[in-house]
């Protein structure tokens, strides 16, 4: 079955004041100038999940420029448990909190925290600046792996979260002359079991996506081997989760005085790289083309919609940011045909309408100009 969003309203977010659109299709199709808005929309549906968005921002940068700091994003959704309106924002700014917590509504009432969305529809997103993911630093790897797995569990950005408050705490314990070893201990312990949760989960769901891309045959689009590189996901299919708690600890405490040097935590899951082979020529990806690199990125994220649709049993919201810009003709067209072959709602952006030609007569397609978006 197919998550869809009905209608999006935004007020104050972005470059606009106040914009609405109901879409009556499973593709959905922004098109304009560069800097008209458009994924400026896209962006807002990202809101309905955890985190901070496709373009990462915080959210208080999201909000209109000439407004008072408030802004929401409303969606009428058609989801995992029937038809539903997710909200979320922040209210005005008071000048008397340097950041304010923003607020989340399921029809109209208020819930902890965006990961409650999660109950209704999963979103999942490619934009040009994952474009160097497989050339660029391990961290930008280890955010979108992260973004992966919080698909799968919503509650994934949390526990991350915790991990690194942990990490600083303990990092901070370690710039005094003479930190206390049982504060050190007590530390150490919750980190440990944050840190072997979120590999046993990264690695599990490295482990189904490899499945699912396997299962896929597609030679415009191939599906990369991908793998994780890090010793405590190695050793997590043979070995009990409290063993290897106990291994990370003795790692812990063995390095205090490296990492108190290094003012920072060298050995741990938050270092772990996401290592992907180009199978076609059997290289890693980063030695492939960019070409090559971008159908790669593409099939990832097409077997991801699938692994999600087999496991919830409905097909995630899909954000296609400028994805169709620097894809030939030929490539276009298989893309349009994997894309209907997910059953995914989809919304997709591009600042020439030409490139949207093979799907114009199935999609609902608008015209997005300087804060304003119409229906063509």
């Amino acid at each position: 079955m197919t998550a869809r969003v009905r209608r999006l309203t935004l007020s104050n977010f972005r470059n606009y004041h106040a914009a609405g659109l109901d879409i009556d299709a499973d593709l959905a199709v922004l098109v304009g100038p560069n800097g008209a808005g458009k994924t400026n929309l896209i962006e807002a549906i990202s809101f309905l999940v955890p985190g901070r968005g496709l373009q990462r921002a915080t959210f208080e940068e999201v909000a209109f420029a000439e407004g008072d700091g408030s802004w929401a994003v409303s969606a009428e959704i058609e989801g995992m448990l029937g038809l539903a309106t997710l909200g979320t924002g922040l209210e005005p700014q008071t000048g008397d909190e340097a950041t304010t917590p923003r607020k989340c509504r399921i029809d109209r009432e208020p819930v902890g925290s965006a990961t409650a969305f999660a109950d209704h529809l999963r979103v999942i997103w490619l934009t040009p600046a994952m474009d160097q993911l497989f050339m660029g630093p391990a961290s930008e790897r280890r955010r979108f792996l992260d973004r992966l797995v919080l698909a799968v569990d919503a509650e994934h950005s949390g526990r991350v979260a915790a991990l690194e408050r942990s990490l600083r705490s303990r990092n901070r314990l370690l710039e005094e002359a003479r930190p206390d070893s049982s504060w050190l201990d007590a530390i150490e312990h919750e980190t440990a079991e944050l840190a072997v949760a979120i590999a046993a989960l990264r690695a599990e769901t490295v482990r189904r996506l490899q499945g699912a891309l396997a299962a896929r045959q597609d030679d415009a689009f191939p599906s990369a081997e991908i793998a994780l590189d890090g010793w405590m996901e190695r050793l997590l299919p043979d070995h009990p989760a409290g063993e290897i708690e106990d291994r990370y600890r003795a790692v812990l405490k063995t390095n205090r005085p490296r990492d108190a040097a290094a003012g920072r935590t060298l050995d741990g899951p938050h270092l772990t790289d996401l290592t992907a082979i180009y199978p076609p020529k059997g290289v890693p990806a980063a030695d492939a083309s960019t070409g090559e690199q971008k159908a790669l990125l593409i099939g990832l994220v097409l077997a991801h919609a699938a692994l999600l649709t087999e496991m919830t049993g409905y097909a995630p919201v899909l954000l296609l940011d400028e994805v169709v810009a620097h894809l030939d003709p030929a490539r276009r067209r298989a893309l349009y045909d994997a894309l209907a072959g997910l059953g995914a709602q989809v919304w997709m952006t591009g600042a020439d309408p030409a490139t949207f030609t093979d799907v114009v007569d199935r999609a609902a397609v608008f015209r997005v100009s300087a804060g304003r978006v119409e229906r063509r």
